[in-house]
């Protein structure tokens, strides 16, 4: 394996009974990158995260961590990695303070000996170290999960969908944090649900029903999208996704606030053969205008793209 690799997956399989959570994946991390996977629900995510981080044995493939396979160098890899799992699992009933000595302890460390690492970031939870975890606001939480994943100076940091259901503030605040991780040599490996959190990583993986669809830059993977996108907007926007998706020349269309973003099968099309047909639906006050795609337009072309093929494979 290149030096310059962190982590490298080779056919990674993985199923529960009948169920294939990871279907024969691949990829490789590089040192010091920041690597984000984006999918919905159930996509694998997070059985590929526990995955790498030993706490699950592939079925098929295999997997190493900065040169440490996962299955049998588990003991050594959980040295060096550093993990948040999705939903918060500190201890609750313990205080902020004891929660960051607890977990720097399990590494026989202390947290003054890495305090540097972690100090931008305990630095805004420190005033609050005597209230215990359970009490913490959702952003705090995530600030103190962060610190006692980072306490034991880790080279690989595996983080799972860590701003989910946290407010926006906060969210910003946290991936301001991870770029300066990232500039310190951390290689970090993220989850996430929102696409413009999957604008600030160096690469993307775009993962649905345990494939990886796309591996790219985020501008690469915009810039690649090669149909034409347009926003769609009516007075009846429930309606206007259902009589779009009717429309013989819709290729996907999918909702984004108040508009519906729309592609199209046959880029010839013209926007005003698409208010007609609007039009004899009963729609009113009808604007269309020609967009450039965001990262999240391309995952879901991607998945309407795929649910094609697998409706086309079925008849």
């Amino acid at each position: 394996m290149p030096a310059n690799i962190s982590i490298n997956a080779s056919n990674i399989t993985k199923r529960y009974g009948d169920k294939t959570a990871l279907d024969d994946i691949s990829f490789d991390v590089a040192k010091g990158e920041l690597f984000g996977f984006i999918g919905p629900d159930g996509a694998g995510k997070t059985t590929l995260f526990r995955l790498i981080t030993s706490l699950l044995i592939p079925d098929k493939g295999s997997l190493t961590v900065e040169g440490l396979d996962t299955v049998k160098d588990y003991i050594k890899l959980r040295k060096i990695l550093g993990y948040m799992p999705g939903r918060f699992s500190l201890y609750q009933d313990l205080t902020v303070e004891e929660n960051l000595k607890f977990f720097a302890g399990i590494f026989k460390t202390t947290p003054e000996a890495n305090y540097e690492l972690v100090k931008d970031i305990y630095s805004q939870i420190e005033p609050f170290k005597n209230r215990k975890a359970g009490k913490l606001s959702g952003g705090m939480k995530q600030k103190l999960a962060l610190s006692c994943a980072l306490i034991h100076k880790p080279e690989v940091l595996v983080l799972d969908e860590p701003t989910t259901g946290v407010d926006a503030v906060s969210r910003i605040e946290f991936w301001e944090m991870l770029g300066r991780l990232r500039r310190s040599g951390i290689t970090i490996v993220v989850s996430t649900p929102y696409m413009d959190e999957a604008s600030r990583c160096d690469r993307v993986a775009l993962i649905q029903n345990g494939k990886i669809m796309s591996i790219d830059t985020p501008d690469s993977i915009q810039n690649n999208y090669s149909r034409g996108l347009w926003a769609v907007k009516s007075d009846d926007t429930y309606r206007l996704l259902t009589d779009l998706r009717q429309f013989k020349s819709t290729r996907t269309a999918f909702p984004f606030g108040e508009h519906i973003h729309l592609s199209l099968k046959d880029e010839l099309i013209k926007p005003a053969e698409i208010v007609s047909y609007l039009e004899s639906t009963g729609h009113s006050n009808i604007h269309i205008s020609k967009i450039e795609p965001t990262i999240e337009d391309c995952f879901m072309e991607m998945m309407g793209a795929e649910s094609n093929m697998s409706a086309t494979s079925q008849k």
